[in-house]
């Protein structure tokens, strides 16, 4: 992954836009794109700092644990219950879209996966397995 520029380097660029630089030329000046020089411009206006951000890790999971109480509630009374079911209940209660992979990422965070038991199999296939009993071929 690549690193983010130097903070050296954030603040000479902010500082010659600052004194009255054309910001293309700035960015040529110091050899970063125009965009560059752009969107250090409005990040200090927003934030007022020009720092990097930290780089990785989990920037969105917020918008779910938001409502972790409610899902979890909705699998404790409900086991069997989908993930599309636990989205539909999301967007309708709250207006909040999620896919199904995040509710599943979400629930996996927290160990709760819903494992099939014997009950649940499907029946098997007609004469797989074991060969039928007074088929040719059988010992006498």
């Amino acid at each position: 992954m690549t690193q983010p520029l130097s903070e050296d380097l954030r603040v000479r660029v902010v500082a010659a836009v600052a004194r009255g630089g054309r910001r293309r030329a700035v960015a040529a000046r110091f050899g970063v794109a125009a965009s560059t020089v752009t969107k250090w411009m409005q990040l200090l206006r927003r934030s007022g700092s020009i720092a990097p951000r930290k780089l990785g890790g989990d920037r969105r999971s917020e918008r779910i644990e938001a409502h972790a109480d409610e899902i979890l509630g909705l699998v404790a009374a409900t086991p069997d219950i989908t993930l599309e079911e636990i989205a539909a209940h999301l967007a309708k209660a709250h207006g909040k879209w999620f896919a199904a992979s995040t509710i599943w990422r979400f629930l996996d965070r927290r160990g709760l996966t819903f494992k099939k038991n014997g009950a649940r199999q499907r029946a098997g296939a007609r004469r797989r397995g074991s060969r039928a009993a007074g088929v040719a071929g059988d010992a006498a």
